[in-house]
């Protein structure tokens, strides 16, 4: 069985050195507990091709490491909350080389790395108040410690910084919060201790970079809290150059001589940057095509700056400033070059990633590019359209998103977040898709919420995917004045926003100074995936309805394939709040309220052809609900067969269920690692089952089912697809025959997820096989197998 890996999504971590951009062209950063791979320029899109699953906790920073001769990297260090430094060889992608750097004992916030011939020298900084240092001779080895221990005395280190000094070996740099940058170098006994320090920043420094400009001699930047740049001069002592003006009237440069390996360096400042209005988190030289030195800086004010040097005013100025308009976001925490100078990313509060390039025509302008990003919490819920066209996710990260392919003449089909139709005020918890365009959301809260698609949303999706299908439904949408949705200012309903709105806008002027501005749409036709900054201003759907009923927080949704009944369950600990609601979908009025269950209802799936409704639950028993119409053909689901504490297979929570294609048979999953598939039996002697017994269990010792699913058609010799996700993240793929299942293939960490599967979706669709799966770690997934 052949696995491909379509799309991966996930978002960047809250950290200021969680990104770094190779020679190689390749981005890595740290996404949860792994190490994302992204190509930014996969056939002119982007695609993430892979996460490494080494850590067990969330990872702070990673880095490339440059090796000298070597144009294109493929080893890389990493640091994690799980207080382990780990430096990985990616040379087989598939079979990465591994070698743990143990000591620390809290987590790993900074680190660098420089090759000193064929030895790596490491330095990682921790939240423990130590900074190692670490020797890599022989990369056969499984792990290492520490040659050194640079205390801190409850210090913190924000940076660290390898840099050579030219046949005067290596110096350590490094801030703390104290404000100064300290420079270390090695003694007689190859030990780093301290001889100089910077002072001059007001706030803590949170980033260092150096760079050689054209005479040779080394630029050092700094970026603080304080919100200004200082780029620092390190060059060779010359005892024939007067270091401080004689003329005492002129303003001095204060300017220092440090001594590395018996040779004599000048330091001074050589400009300080004010351009910035907030924290400045990270600074990235480079040298772009042109050999001009330039340097980019990331704010939390929002945006990303390009400095150069202009000649004529001997000064730093600034030549280009990028960011982001609108939005609820806060800032960047850092940013790079890619080698040519030509593309810079930055990464954002929200884990966004963002991507301009220099204009081909006018070097200071710099357009958005496309470039993936993802969920930067928990992906609890995922549900395909009826058609299979998208896939949309909800998240703790409180937003929904929406997920398509984006298909081109004579390139690669690539999947991208296309849209954002919900972005709220809770943690998302589910989702059920009512028909194309319509879909219901469950969160912390008592509501559900409806939405239904704008017009704007239909013109870019049949521009996007080339979708020249007939669809009454998106022919009436496209038609109609519903142009797009907006947030009203301290709400949390999408209010819609139609053509007349957009011919009359508000007038800012005439608004309450103190008033909060409201998130505008501005409807675009766009032509490639959209941005960051597009997607979190414009892609919002409307909100049609709100649903009351529940007497606590939303946990599960599901919805007939009609759409015409949506059926819903919430947290509980009562047999009163564990009924299921089943709501009409035109009239969004209650139809019945279903009881079973003692505990919250974890799981709920409506069977092919509408008729039955199946449920699973904390109380370890899972519940069938048939439609039996009354006299006046109206809907009447009533309990036909459920489990007890004598004839269940479960003994702990089911977690999962769900039916074949064709309605034969039913599957639930449950902690207890157990996996039973369930059909219609005539020997059943059992009252409570009626007639349903279990005709197959799977057994999965020390794991926990939390998500399967079954194919929407037969695989291979009329078999049926199962997929089961467990707890420790891995995706098990089972063919099962009506009476046996057959393991086929398994999925580890890397290729599926390294925390919590939450959801399997197989896509409705019967020329391939595509599954999608969401984690805890994040990560959304879609895969297709072969048959």
């Amino acid at each position: 069985m052949k696995i491909t890996n379509l799309y991966s999504s996930i978002a960047v971590n809250r950290s200021p050195f969680a990104l770094d951009w190779g020679n190689n062209g390749l981005i890595c950063y740290a996404a949860a507990n792994s190490i994302a791979i992204l190509d930014p320029n996969y056939d002119d899109s982007c695609k993430l091709l892979k996460t490494h699953a080494i850590h067990t906790n969330r990872v702070n920073t990673v880095k490339w490491i440059r090796k000298p001769g070597v144009d294109k990297e493929n080893e890389l260090i990493s640091g994690s909350d799980d207080n382990l430094c780990i430096y990985l060889n990616i040379e087989d992608n598939e079979n990465p080389k591994t070698i743990l750097l143990k000591g620390h004992t809290d987590s790993i916030t900074s680190l660098d790395s420089i090759y000193v011939g064929n030895t790596l020298l490491i330095v990682t900084g921790s939240a423990d108040s130590t900074i190692r240092l670490w020797k890599i001779t022989n990369f056969q080895e499984e792990s290492i410690e520490a040659f050194q221990v640079i205390d801190l005395n409850r210090g913190i280190c924000f940076s660290v910084k390898f840099v050579e000094l030219d046949n005067a070996g290596i110096l350590l740099t490094f801030t703390t919060d104290d404000d100064k940058v300290k420079f270390y170098g090695e003694n007689e006994n190859k030990e780093f201790v301290k001889i100089e320090e910077l002072i001059g920043h007001e706030d803590w420094v949170r980033c260092l970079d150096f760079i050689k400009d054209d005479n040779g001699d080394l630029l050092l930047a700094s970026s603080s809290q304080d919100s200004f740049i200082r780029i620092w001069k390190i060059s060779p002592y010359n005892a024939n150059v007067e270091l401080i003006p004689k003329d005492i009237d002129e303003i001095q440069i204060e300017t220092r001589i440090f001594t590395l390996n018996n040779q004599k360096f000048v330091l001074a400042i050589e400009s300080v940057l004010q351009g910035h209005e907030n924290w400045v988190y990270s600074v990235h030289w480079n040298r772009s095509s042109s050999n001009t030195l330039q340097l980019l800086s990331s704010s939390m004010d929002r945006t990303m700056i390009i400095w150069t040097y202009d000649n004529d005013l001997c000064m730093w100025l600034e030549k280009v400033r990028v960011g982001e308009v609108g939005g609820n976001t806060l800032g960047f925490y850092g940013g790079k070059f890619n080698k040519t100078g030509n593309l810079i990313v930055g990464h954002g509060f929200q884990g966004s990633l963002h991507l301009w390039m220099k204009s081909n025509e006018n070097d200071r302008l710099w357009e958005p590019s496309v470039i993936n990003s993802g969920h930067f919490r928990e992906v609890k819920d995922i549900v395909w359209e009826p058609k299979g066209e998208f896939l949309l996710s909800a998240s703790m990260d409180q937003t929904t998103r929406l997920h398509s392919i984006w298909a081109r003449d004579g390139k690669t089909t690539t999947y991208h977040e296309i849209a954002r139709p919900q972005v709220h005020g809770y943690d998302m918890q589910c989702i059920a898709v009512l028909s194309r365009y319509r879909f219901a959301s469950g969160a912390e809260e008592k509501i559900v919420r409806s939405f239904q698609a704008p017009a704007n949303f239909v013109e870019n999706f049949r521009t996007l995917t080339k979708d020249q299908e007939q669809d009454d439904e998106g022919d009436a949408i496209a038609k109609s004045n519903q142009k797009g949705a907006a947030v009203p200012s301290l709400g949390l309903s999408n209010k819609i926003v139609y053509e007349e709105d957009l011919l009359n806008p508000v007038n800012e002027d005439k608004k309450f100074k103190d008033e909060y501005p409201e998130n505008y749409f501005v409807p675009i036709l766009m032509k490639e995936p959209p941005t960051e900054e597009y997607l979190t201003q414009n892609t919002l759907w409307p909100e049609v309805q709100k649903l009351y009923g529940h007497g606590y927080e939303l946990y599960a949704l599901a919805a007939n394939k009609s759409g015409t009944i949506l059926a819903s369950s919430c947290k509980a600990t009562t047999l009163e709040h564990a009924e299921i609601l089943l709501w009409n979908t035109s009239t969004w009025k209650i139809i019945q309220r279903l009881r079973s269950h003692k505990l919250t209802v974890t799981q709920l799936k409506f069977s092919s052809d509408g008729n039955k409704l199946l449920s699973v639950s904390r109380d370890r028993r899972w519940s069938l609900f048939e439609n039996l119409p009354d006299a006046n053909n109206d809907v009447n689901f009533q309990l036909v067969s459920t489990t007890d504490k004598n004839n269940g297979i479960h003994e702990r929570i089911i977690w999962c269920c769900d039916w074949t294609h064709d309605d034969k048979f039913f599957a639930t999953g449950s902690r207890d690692g157990k996996i039973a598939v369930w059909t219609k039996s005539s020997t059943s002697s059992e009252s409570s089952l009626k007639d349903y017994a279990s005709c197959c269990t799977i057994n999965i010792p020390s794991e926990s089912i939390t998500a399967l699913c079954f194919a929407r058609s037969f695989y291979k010799q009329n078999n049926y697809l199962l997929a089961i996700g467990l707890e420790s993240g891995i995706i098990k793929l089972y063919s099962f025959n009506g009476s046996a299942c057959e393991l086929l293939s398994s999925l580890n960490n890397s290729d599926a997820h390294h925390l919590t599967v939450n959801k399997l979706e197989f896509r409705p669709s019967e020329n391939k096989i595509h599954l999608a799966s969401c984690g805890n770690d994040h990560l959304v997934r879609i895969y297709e197998i072969d048959q």
